[in-house]
């Protein structure tokens, strides 16, 4: 019986795109008249040997008979010209379709809210929001520490950030100098592959590569642009190289990479995008009156909280102050929502070293030379280790939640540890307000509706009889979503797409490792104001790709 229900199910995804009354004549035993009667007179036949040879009969039967074939690629033809009237308008089905929400908290692994009692905050990009054009500042400072400090050619300081290039999630490769787009099963995106500025063709990606696939030993050389600095990284690294290209210059690709990293670290590290930030917060830093909101819900409800960053504590008083204190009272200090503040904390080494805190005096500006075994609510600490932070605390596995942004440095660690883990993507807004649109759900469905015909056609064996027409409409149907793919494309980066998937609606890596390392994942922290402190987050039961992403149905289009 199961074997029955299999094959009609089986045989249901061979039905060309019609009415339901039209399916609704279909059976298994209608395939078995409609193929020639391929399966008819098994049942007689007892030996193996006669059951081998009746088939090869039935194959080269059918292998003669070109009406069959024929007959598939004249319904696929007659299927798509119809599609492409349908085409014409968005239908009224469409634009009911249900809308996800911007500020939604899309769940990987289930968590019970009322579970949580401890919360923890990266600085930077999690509790801190920041303008656009800090990319901008830091490509600059970085451009001109290469200039200034590794002797790259001065007409590199003409170069100018560009916000429309890059995604988060991409991969440089070091020793062939290419920045990827990765799907979730590590294949380079047809249209992901950029030398410098250039986008790769797909003969030229095989030429390099010798496959779409990136193998193991290939994944070697590739490192991940995974954190909202990438943007600046990504950039300078692809202006670089392209700069070699344009010379006729000998370049070593990965010294490139290098030599941004060191730059983009140096920019951090020395404080000197720090003290720029500071010196106009209005600029760089959005005032954020709902973190506030969210922060004190948390107190009231009695939970603890504290904040562990790789920023010095002089930016991230700074930043707070700039956030928050406008509206908190004239007595009231950012630091009172915490119970524990940890600056300098070297992740993602704070989770597997066992450095010591140290108290630090931010009046002095100094270090305390004893030991730290307790955190008081009013002390700032530096350094430390996630192993003496459970000591301390007690605060043990998943009844803390840990909000970052970086999904190696700030996620991993805590994952692996039992914490429960928030991924913070700014740019998960827009990406989820532009699948909203109309415009991309047509777009969407109508490439649905190619690939299924395609899959169909491929299927379908062509003969010396329809060897044309077979060419023909599959030119036709490649062309069609190839548009459609690019219009998709476009809609998000005219250079990389979308970054939750890719052009062709797979998961892109950067899915995959949210997958891995965060429970739950929304575009600002102060969302979770939207539910109820003791809310269930649930996992969808029947999501194959990123929860945020509502897959638009080719059915929409089948009633011609």
């Amino acid at each position: 019986m199961a074997s029955s229900s299999s094959s009609f199910t089986f045989f249901r995804r061979l039905l060309p795109l019609c009415s339901s009354k039209q399916r609704a004549k279909f059976s298994p035993f209608s395939v078995r008249e409609g193929l020639g009667g391929a399966f008819r007179g098994f049942s007689s036949v007892s030996s193996p040997e006669q059951k081998i040879s009746a088939l090869k009969e039935e194959v080269r039967r059918l292998e003669d008979d070109s009406s069959v074939p024929d007959d598939e690629i004249e319904k696929i033809r007659r299927e798509f010209d119809a599609a492409k009237q349908c085409f014409l308008k968005i239908p009224d089905a469409l634009k009911r379709m249900p809308k996800m929400n911007p500020q939604g908290i899309y769940v990987n692994r289930n968590i019970r809210l009322d579970h949580i009692q401890v919360y923890g905050f990266d600085y930077d990009y999690t509790l801190a929001h920041y303008a656009a054009n800090l990319q901008s500042l830091i490509y600059d400072l970085a451009k001109e520490y290469m200039v200034n400090e590794f002797r790259y050619p001065e007409v590199c300081m003409n170069f100018k950030y560009d916000p429309t290039f890059p995604i988060r999630g991409l991969y440089y490769d070091k020793r062939r100098g290419c920045l990827l787009k990765l799907d979730f099963f590590g294949s380079i995106e047809l249209d992901g592959c950029f030398y410098g500025r250039r986008k790769l063709s797909v003969e030229e990606i095989n030429e390099i590569y010798g496959t779409r696939h990136i193998g193991r030993d290939q994944a070697r050389v590739l490192v991940g642009l995974m954190d909202f600095f990438c943007f600046s990284e990504a950039c300078l690294i692809a202006d670089m190289v392209q700069f070699f290209v344009d010379a006729k210059l000998d370049f070593d690709a990965s010294y490139i990479y290098q030599d941004v990293r060191k730059a983009i670290q140096h920019v951090h590290i020395s404080g000197v995008v720090h003290q720029k930030i500071l010196l106009d917060p209005h600029r760089y830093i959005v005032k954020n009156e709902q973190m506030l909101f969210f922060l004190k819900m948390l107190k009231e409800k009695g939970k603890k909280l504290f904040l562990l960053t790789n920023s010095p504590y002089y930016f991230v008083d700074g930043g707070m102050r700039f956030m928050l204190e406008e509206y908190m009272g004239s007595s009231d200090s950012w630091r009172e929502l915490f119970d524990v503040v940890i600056a300098k904390a070297n992740k993602p080494d704070f989770y597997t070293s066992e450095h010591p805190f140290r108290c630090y005096d931010f009046e002095k500006d100094t270090l305390a030379f004893t030991k730290v075994d307790t955190f008081l609510p009013e002390k700032i600490y530096y350094h430390g280790c996630l192993k003496s932070f459970l000591q301390i605390t007690k605060w043990h596995g998943p009844e803390v939640i840990y909000f970052g942004d970086h999904l190696f440095s700030d996620l991993r660690g805590p994952s692996k540890a039992g914490w429960r883990t928030a991924a913070i993507i700014h740019e998960l807004e827009n990406e989820i307000r532009t699948q909203n649109g109309d415009s991309y759900r047509f777009e969407q469905a109508k490439f649905h509706i190619i690939q299924e015909l395609l899959g169909r056609l491929h299927s379908t064996v062509a003969t010396s009889q329809n060897r044309a027409a077979y060419k023909t409409l599959m030119d036709e149907l490649n062309d069609e979503r190839r548009q459609a793919r690019g219009i998709m494309k476009n809609m998000f980066n005219g250079s990389f797409g979308a970054t939750f998937v890719t052009d062709t609606g797979q998961e892109s890596a950067f899915s995959y490792h949210i997958h891995q390392y965060a429970d739950v994942y929304t575009s600002k922290p102060e969302n979770f104001l939207l539910y109820l402190p003791e809310a269930w987050l649930h996992a969808p039961y029947d999501i194959k790709i990123m929860p945020h992403h509502l897959k638009v149905p080719a059915s929409l289009f089948k009633e011609y």
